[in-house]
Protein backbone atom coordinates (compact mmCIF):
# COMPACT_ATOMS: atom_id res chain seq x y z
CA UNK A 1 0.00 0.00 0.00
CA UNK A 2 1.23 3.55 -0.87
CA UNK A 3 2.43 5.04 2.31
CA UNK A 4 0.94 8.72 3.00
CA UNK A 5 2.20 12.26 4.16
CA UNK A 6 0.51 14.81 6.07
CA UNK A 7 1.85 18.38 5.21
CA UNK A 8 0.11 20.48 7.72
CA UNK A 9 -0.43 24.29 7.11
CA UNK A 10 0.28 25.42 10.89
CA UNK A 11 -0.47 28.59 10.78
CA UNK A 12 -3.59 28.26 8.75
CA UNK A 13 -4.70 26.38 11.38
CA UNK A 14 -3.86 27.93 14.36
CA UNK A 15 -5.45 31.23 12.86
CA UNK A 16 -8.51 29.81 12.32
CA UNK A 17 -8.70 27.68 15.87
CA UNK A 18 -8.24 31.21 17.35
CA UNK A 19 -10.73 32.90 16.43
CA UNK A 20 -13.47 29.92 16.53
CA UNK A 21 -12.08 29.44 19.94
CA UNK A 22 -11.85 32.63 21.46
CA UNK A 23 -14.64 32.46 23.75
CA UNK A 24 -13.16 29.63 25.70
CA UNK A 25 -10.03 31.29 26.88
CA UNK A 26 -8.45 28.22 27.37
CA UNK A 27 -5.53 28.74 29.54
CA UNK A 28 -3.06 27.06 31.41
CA UNK A 29 -2.94 27.06 35.34
CA UNK A 30 -0.23 29.40 35.01
CA UNK A 31 -1.85 31.88 32.29
CA UNK A 32 -0.43 30.75 29.15
CA UNK A 33 -3.46 30.78 26.01
CA UNK A 34 -3.55 27.75 24.66
CA UNK A 35 -6.93 27.47 23.16
CA UNK A 36 -6.12 28.05 19.50
CA UNK A 37 -2.77 25.15 20.24
CA UNK A 38 -5.29 22.62 21.27
CA UNK A 39 -7.95 23.24 18.53
CA UNK A 40 -4.97 23.18 15.93
CA UNK A 41 -4.14 20.01 17.04
CA UNK A 42 -6.84 18.16 17.36
CA UNK A 43 -7.42 18.99 13.66
CA UNK A 44 -3.96 17.32 13.36
CA UNK A 45 -4.96 14.54 14.70
CA UNK A 46 -8.39 13.89 13.29
CA UNK A 47 -6.17 14.58 9.85
CA UNK A 48 -4.21 11.79 10.65
CA UNK A 49 -6.92 9.23 11.54
CA UNK A 50 -8.83 10.20 8.59
CA UNK A 51 -6.25 9.76 5.89
CA UNK A 52 -4.27 7.23 7.85
CA UNK A 53 -0.54 9.08 7.84
CA UNK A 54 2.26 7.47 7.74
CA UNK A 55 4.46 10.90 8.26
CA UNK A 56 3.30 14.23 9.61
CA UNK A 57 5.11 17.53 8.34
CA UNK A 58 3.88 20.76 10.33
CA UNK A 59 5.03 23.81 7.99
CA UNK A 60 5.08 27.53 9.80
CA UNK A 61 5.88 31.00 8.29
CA UNK A 62 8.89 32.23 9.46
CA UNK A 63 8.01 35.13 11.73
CA UNK A 64 11.10 37.12 11.38
CA UNK A 65 11.17 37.90 7.61
CA UNK A 66 9.91 36.92 4.06
CA UNK A 67 11.56 37.05 1.28
CA UNK A 68 8.37 37.65 -1.00
CA UNK A 69 7.61 41.15 1.04
CA UNK A 70 10.92 41.94 0.91
CA UNK A 71 10.36 41.86 -3.37
CA UNK A 72 7.24 42.98 -3.26
CA UNK A 73 6.17 45.53 -0.30
CA UNK A 74 2.74 45.47 -0.61
CA UNK A 75 2.30 42.03 -0.41
CA UNK A 76 -0.03 41.08 2.64
CA UNK A 77 0.82 44.93 3.99
CA UNK A 78 -2.77 45.47 4.30
CA UNK A 79 -2.57 42.68 7.50
CA UNK A 80 -3.57 44.03 10.98
CA UNK A 81 -0.86 43.45 13.49
CA UNK A 82 -1.50 40.06 15.07
CA UNK A 83 -2.88 39.92 19.05
CA UNK A 84 -0.76 39.26 21.45
CA UNK A 85 -2.61 36.19 22.13
CA UNK A 86 -2.09 34.79 18.59
CA UNK A 87 1.38 35.53 18.05
CA UNK A 88 2.09 33.68 21.76
CA UNK A 89 0.06 30.79 20.24
CA UNK A 90 1.92 30.25 17.14
CA UNK A 91 5.52 30.19 18.91
CA UNK A 92 3.51 27.34 21.60
CA UNK A 93 2.70 25.51 18.84
CA UNK A 94 6.04 24.96 17.35
CA UNK A 95 6.94 24.24 20.63
CA UNK A 96 4.26 21.91 21.38
CA UNK A 97 3.97 20.17 18.24
CA UNK A 98 7.71 19.89 17.90
CA UNK A 99 7.91 18.40 21.86
CA UNK A 100 5.51 15.91 20.61
CA UNK A 101 7.24 14.42 17.93
CA UNK A 102 6.10 15.93 15.09
CA UNK A 103 8.28 17.19 11.85
CA UNK A 104 8.11 21.32 12.14
CA UNK A 105 9.57 23.42 9.82
CA UNK A 106 9.94 26.92 9.27
CA UNK A 107 12.00 27.88 6.41
CA UNK A 108 14.26 31.06 6.44
CA UNK A 109 12.38 33.83 4.96
CA UNK A 110 9.57 31.76 3.50
CA UNK A 111 5.63 30.37 4.43
CA UNK A 112 3.74 27.12 5.39
CA UNK A 113 2.77 27.01 1.72
CA UNK A 114 6.14 26.73 0.66
CA UNK A 115 6.67 23.90 3.20
CA UNK A 116 3.83 22.19 1.64
CA UNK A 117 4.59 22.31 -1.72
CA UNK A 118 8.09 20.72 -0.88
CA UNK A 119 6.54 18.20 0.85
CA UNK A 120 4.45 17.06 -2.21
CA UNK A 121 7.57 17.04 -4.66
CA UNK A 122 9.92 15.18 -1.74
CA UNK A 123 7.15 12.58 -1.33
CA UNK A 124 6.21 12.19 -4.77
CA UNK A 125 9.87 11.44 -5.45
CA UNK A 126 9.72 8.85 -2.94
CA UNK A 127 6.42 6.73 -4.15
CA UNK A 128 4.50 8.40 -1.48
CA UNK A 129 1.24 10.20 -1.62
CA UNK A 130 0.79 13.55 0.09
CA UNK A 131 -2.34 15.30 1.55
CA UNK A 132 -1.89 18.73 2.43
CA UNK A 133 -4.15 19.77 5.39
CA UNK A 134 -5.02 23.69 5.09
CA UNK A 135 -8.10 26.11 4.84
CA UNK A 136 -6.41 28.17 1.65
CA UNK A 137 -7.42 27.66 -1.79
CA UNK A 138 -3.59 28.33 -2.51
CA UNK A 139 -3.20 24.08 -2.04
CA UNK A 140 -5.84 23.62 -4.90
CA UNK A 141 -2.55 24.46 -7.28
CA UNK A 142 -0.50 21.19 -5.75
CA UNK A 143 -3.46 18.65 -6.22
CA UNK A 144 -2.30 15.83 -8.69
CA UNK A 145 -2.15 12.32 -9.12
CA UNK A 146 -0.12 12.00 -6.09
CA UNK A 147 -1.14 15.06 -4.11
CA UNK A 148 -4.28 15.80 -2.21
CA UNK A 149 -6.26 18.20 -0.55
CA UNK A 150 -7.78 18.65 2.25
CA UNK A 151 -9.20 21.62 3.20
CA UNK A 152 -10.59 22.59 6.50
CA UNK A 153 -14.11 24.07 6.14
CA UNK A 154 -17.15 24.10 8.81
CA UNK A 155 -17.08 20.77 10.83
CA UNK A 156 -13.81 20.38 10.96
CA UNK A 157 -11.93 17.57 9.31
CA UNK A 158 -14.68 15.33 8.89
CA UNK A 159 -16.86 17.73 7.15
CA UNK A 160 -14.05 18.69 4.94
CA UNK A 161 -13.28 17.53 1.51
CA UNK A 162 -10.42 15.79 0.13
CA UNK A 163 -9.87 17.25 -3.23
CA UNK A 164 -8.12 14.90 -5.87
CA UNK A 165 -8.03 16.47 -9.60
CA UNK A 166 -11.23 14.80 -10.75
CA UNK A 167 -12.93 16.51 -7.82
CA UNK A 168 -11.37 19.88 -7.96
CA UNK A 169 -12.29 20.14 -11.52
CA UNK A 170 -16.02 19.89 -10.72
CA UNK A 171 -15.83 22.19 -8.13
CA UNK A 172 -13.80 24.84 -9.64
CA UNK A 173 -14.15 24.10 -13.68
CA UNK A 174 -10.74 23.73 -14.07
CA UNK A 175 -7.59 21.61 -13.64
CA UNK A 176 -5.24 22.09 -11.11
CA UNK A 177 -2.44 22.91 -13.10
CA UNK A 178 -4.48 25.69 -13.83
CA UNK A 179 -5.26 26.89 -10.79
CA UNK A 180 -2.58 29.37 -9.91
CA UNK A 181 -3.32 31.65 -13.31
CA UNK A 182 -6.56 31.49 -12.53
CA UNK A 183 -5.69 33.09 -8.98
CA UNK A 184 -3.30 35.29 -10.57
CA UNK A 185 -5.99 36.84 -12.79
CA UNK A 186 -8.69 37.19 -9.87
CA UNK A 187 -6.15 38.51 -7.41
CA UNK A 188 -6.28 37.79 -3.51
CA UNK A 189 -7.61 40.56 -1.70
CA UNK A 190 -6.50 38.45 1.26
CA UNK A 191 -3.20 38.64 0.78
CA UNK A 192 -3.59 42.42 -1.11
CA UNK A 193 -3.06 41.34 -4.10
CA UNK A 194 -5.28 43.05 -7.54
CA UNK A 195 -6.00 40.96 -10.50
CA UNK A 196 -6.38 41.71 -13.87
CA UNK A 197 -9.56 44.41 -13.38
CA UNK A 198 -13.08 43.17 -14.93
CA UNK A 199 -11.96 39.59 -14.87
CA UNK A 200 -13.53 37.76 -12.67
CA UNK A 201 -14.26 33.99 -11.68
CA UNK A 202 -16.27 33.37 -14.28
CA UNK A 203 -14.57 34.63 -17.13
CA UNK A 204 -10.88 33.30 -16.07
CA UNK A 205 -12.71 29.94 -16.11
CA UNK A 206 -13.81 30.28 -19.73
CA UNK A 207 -10.55 31.68 -20.60
CA UNK A 208 -8.73 28.63 -19.15
CA UNK A 209 -10.71 26.33 -20.87
CA UNK A 210 -10.71 28.07 -23.94
CA UNK A 211 -6.87 28.34 -24.20
CA UNK A 212 -5.31 26.18 -21.98
CA UNK A 213 -3.01 29.45 -20.02
CA UNK A 214 -2.87 32.91 -19.92
CA UNK A 215 -0.53 33.21 -21.80
CA UNK A 216 -2.45 31.83 -24.90
CA UNK A 217 -5.26 34.33 -24.21
CA UNK A 218 -2.18 37.11 -24.23
CA UNK A 219 -1.00 36.02 -27.28
CA UNK A 220 -4.25 35.30 -29.13
CA UNK A 221 -4.87 39.31 -28.41
CA UNK A 222 -1.67 40.59 -29.48
CA UNK A 223 -1.16 38.71 -32.83
CA UNK A 224 -5.16 37.51 -33.63
CA UNK A 225 -6.49 40.80 -32.58
CA UNK A 226 -8.41 39.44 -29.88
CA UNK A 227 -10.61 37.41 -32.36
CA UNK A 228 -10.98 34.35 -30.27
CA UNK A 229 -11.27 35.84 -26.63
CA UNK A 230 -13.95 38.47 -28.20
CA UNK A 231 -16.16 35.10 -29.22
CA UNK A 232 -15.20 33.24 -25.71
CA UNK A 233 -15.80 36.27 -23.48
CA UNK A 234 -17.01 39.21 -25.29
CA UNK A 235 -14.66 42.30 -26.53
CA UNK A 236 -14.45 44.13 -23.45
CA UNK A 237 -12.54 41.73 -22.23
CA UNK A 238 -9.96 41.63 -25.00
CA UNK A 239 -9.06 45.49 -24.01
CA UNK A 240 -9.05 43.99 -20.51
CA UNK A 241 -6.24 41.07 -21.68
CA UNK A 242 -4.45 43.81 -23.24
CA UNK A 243 -4.01 46.52 -20.78
CA UNK A 244 -0.06 46.42 -19.76
CA UNK A 245 -1.09 47.21 -16.15
CA UNK A 246 -2.95 43.96 -15.86
CA UNK A 247 -0.94 42.25 -17.38
CA UNK A 248 2.12 43.04 -15.33
CA UNK A 249 -0.24 42.82 -11.90
CA UNK A 250 -1.26 39.18 -13.50
CA UNK A 251 2.55 38.19 -13.92
CA UNK A 252 3.51 39.55 -10.47
CA UNK A 253 0.62 37.39 -9.13
CA UNK A 254 1.65 34.46 -10.58
CA UNK A 255 5.48 35.17 -8.89
CA UNK A 256 4.09 35.82 -5.75
CA UNK A 257 1.80 32.69 -5.91
CA UNK A 258 4.30 30.28 -6.81
CA UNK A 259 5.44 27.88 -4.24
CA UNK A 260 8.61 26.40 -3.15
CA UNK A 261 9.05 22.77 -4.27
CA UNK A 262 12.96 22.97 -3.53
CA UNK A 263 13.41 22.85 0.54
CA UNK A 264 15.10 20.55 2.44
CA UNK A 265 12.91 19.10 4.99
CA UNK A 266 15.25 17.29 6.82
CA UNK A 267 12.95 14.28 6.25
CA UNK A 268 14.07 10.67 4.69
CA UNK A 269 11.26 8.79 4.06
CA UNK A 270 12.98 6.14 2.88
CA UNK A 271 13.63 5.38 6.58
CA UNK A 272 12.11 3.04 9.08
CA UNK A 273 12.02 6.03 11.11
CA UNK A 274 13.42 9.41 12.14
CA UNK A 275 11.94 13.19 11.71
CA UNK A 276 8.59 13.27 10.92
CA UNK A 277 7.45 9.15 10.79
CA UNK A 278 4.89 7.90 12.86
CA UNK A 279 4.70 6.32 15.03
CA UNK A 280 6.17 9.17 17.94
CA UNK A 281 7.90 8.55 21.11
CA UNK A 282 5.12 8.07 23.43
CA UNK A 283 6.93 9.40 26.62
CA UNK A 284 7.71 12.65 24.76
CA UNK A 285 4.14 13.04 23.34
CA UNK A 286 2.67 12.43 26.85
CA UNK A 287 5.33 15.06 28.43
CA UNK A 288 4.42 17.71 25.87
CA UNK A 289 0.78 17.54 25.73
CA UNK A 290 0.81 17.37 29.88
CA UNK A 291 3.00 20.71 29.64
CA UNK A 292 -0.10 22.42 28.17
CA UNK A 293 -2.65 20.50 29.81
CA UNK A 294 -4.41 18.71 26.92
CA UNK A 295 -5.42 16.09 29.09
CA UNK A 296 -8.58 15.74 26.78
CA UNK A 297 -6.42 14.37 24.26
CA UNK A 298 -3.94 12.30 25.69
CA UNK A 299 -5.69 9.02 24.85
CA UNK A 300 -6.87 10.10 21.36
CA UNK A 301 -2.52 11.37 21.07
CA UNK A 302 -1.38 8.20 22.06
CA UNK A 303 -3.49 5.91 20.06
CA UNK A 304 -3.05 7.90 16.86
CA UNK A 305 0.64 8.93 17.01
CA UNK A 306 2.59 6.38 18.97
CA UNK A 307 1.11 2.94 18.04
CA UNK A 308 2.84 0.04 16.72
CA UNK A 309 2.30 0.00 12.37
CA UNK A 310 0.43 -2.48 11.57
CA UNK A 311 2.12 -6.28 10.86
CA UNK A 312 4.31 -5.28 13.70
CA UNK A 313 2.32 -6.38 16.67
CA UNK A 314 -0.74 -5.18 16.54
CA UNK A 315 -2.27 -2.02 15.71
CA UNK A 316 -4.49 0.69 17.87
CA UNK A 317 -4.82 3.15 14.89
CA UNK A 318 -7.60 3.27 12.86
CA UNK A 319 -7.51 1.42 9.71
CA UNK A 320 -5.88 3.27 7.23
CA UNK A 321 -8.57 4.79 4.17
CA UNK A 322 -7.47 6.01 0.87
CA UNK A 323 -6.86 9.78 1.28
CA UNK A 324 -9.82 10.14 -1.58
CA UNK A 325 -12.43 8.31 -0.02
CA UNK A 326 -15.21 9.40 2.24
CA UNK A 327 -14.63 9.87 6.14
CA UNK A 328 -15.75 7.22 8.22
CA UNK A 329 -17.72 8.53 11.34
CA UNK A 330 -14.96 7.14 13.45
CA UNK A 331 -12.80 9.54 11.81
CA UNK A 332 -14.83 12.16 13.91
CA UNK A 333 -13.10 14.54 16.26
CA UNK A 334 -15.06 16.12 18.78
CA UNK A 335 -12.26 18.35 20.16
CA UNK A 336 -12.36 19.93 16.17
CA UNK A 337 -13.28 23.54 16.14
CA UNK A 338 -15.87 25.17 14.30
CA UNK A 339 -14.81 27.87 11.45
CA UNK A 340 -14.65 31.58 11.49
CA UNK A 341 -16.67 34.19 9.08
CA UNK A 342 -18.59 32.63 5.76
CA UNK A 343 -16.48 34.83 3.80
CA UNK A 344 -13.44 32.49 4.43
CA UNK A 345 -15.09 29.93 3.99
CA UNK A 346 -16.08 28.98 0.74
CA UNK A 347 -14.79 26.07 -0.79
CA UNK A 348 -14.42 28.09 -4.02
Amino acid sequence: MTKTLLAVDGNSLIHRSFHALAGSQLRTRDGRPTWAVKGALAQVLGAVDRVGADAVVVGFDDAAGNVRRDAHPHYKAHRAEKPGDLVTQLALAVDVFWSAGLHVVIPDGLEADDVLASAASAATAAGWHTVVCTSDRDAFALVDETTSALRIINGGVEASPVLTPERLRILTGIDPWQYRQYAAMRGDASDNLTGIRGVGPKTAVALLNAFGSVDAAFADVDTNGGARVAEVVGTACVRKLADPEGRARFWENVELMTMRTDLDLEMDLTAASGPGLLPVDPQALQDALADVEFGSLQMLAARLLTSTPVGAGGDARATPVAPWDEPSAAATVAAAPAEPPVDELTLF
